[in-house]
C-alpha cells in the first residue's frame, strides 16, 4: 500500500509508519501540502479541518492509496479550564474519511497566554525550552509530560484512530 502523509516533518512520517505496523505493510512518503488553515490552528474545528485538508491534498498530489493528514492545534475544552494542546489525524482513500485524535494536554498558563496573544506554540516551546525545532523532536507533548508522552507516540495514536474505517468492517 502506498501512503502519503501530508507533511515533511519527520516525526509525523515516523508516527504514520508506526501506526501502520499494527495493521499492514505500507510505504509511507512525506508530501509537502497545504493545510488550508492558520499556522496555529485554534479550536477543534480548525484543527480537524487542517488534518482533513492535508489528507485530501496528499491524494491530489500523487498516486497514493491513502492520504494521511496530521494537524496540531490548541483549543479551549468545554468543562475544563485552560488552553489545551490537541492533535487530529485524518485518513482518506478519496471516498471514505477516518478521523482520530491524540491526547489533550493542558498548557501551562505562561505558555497559553503567549499562544492566546497570537504566537505559535512551536516557537514558544523552542523559546521556553531554549531548543530549536522542538516540534521535530519531543514536541510540546514530551516537554509537558517529562517524556511520558512524546510527539511521535501521541500522533501515532491519532493516526491509528483515523485508520479505523480502513482496517475493520465495524464502520461499514
Amino acid at each position: 500500500m502506498r501512503v502519503g502523509v501530508g507533511s515533511t516533518n519527520p516525526v509525523k512520517a515516523a508516527a504514520t509508519e508506526s501506526a501502520f505496523e499494527a495493521f499492514s505493510e505500507a510505504a509511507v512518503e512525506s508530501v509537502a501540502v497545504e493545510s488550508g488553515v492558520s499556522e496555529q490552528p485554534f479550536g477543534e474545528a480548525e484543527t480537524v479541518e487542517g488534518a482533513e485538508n492535508r489528507a485530501r491534498n496528499v491524494l491530489a498530489a500523487g498516486e497514493y492509496d491513502l492520504g494521511i493528514g496530521l494537524e496540531g492545534g490548541v483549543a479551549e475544552i468545554e468543562s475544563a479550564d485552560g488552553l489545551f494542546l490537541i492533535m487530529w489525524a485524518a485518513a482518506t482513500d478519496g471516498e471514505r474519511i477516518g478521523r482520530g485524535a491524540g491526547p489533550r494536554l493542558r498548557l501551562p498558563e505562561s505558555i497559553a497566554s503567549r499562544v492566546r496573544e497570537g504566537e505559535e506554540l512551536g516557537p514558544v516551546m523552542d523559546d521556553v525550552l531554549d531548543m530549536e525545532n522542538v516540534a521535530e523532536k519531543q514536541g510540546a507533548a514530551g516537554a509537558l509530560t517529562a517524556h511520558a508522552i512524546d510527539r511521535e507516540g501521541a500522533l501515532r495514536q491519532a493516526v491509528a484512530g483515523a485508520l479505523g474505517p480502513f482496517v475493520t468492517e465495524l464502520y461499514e
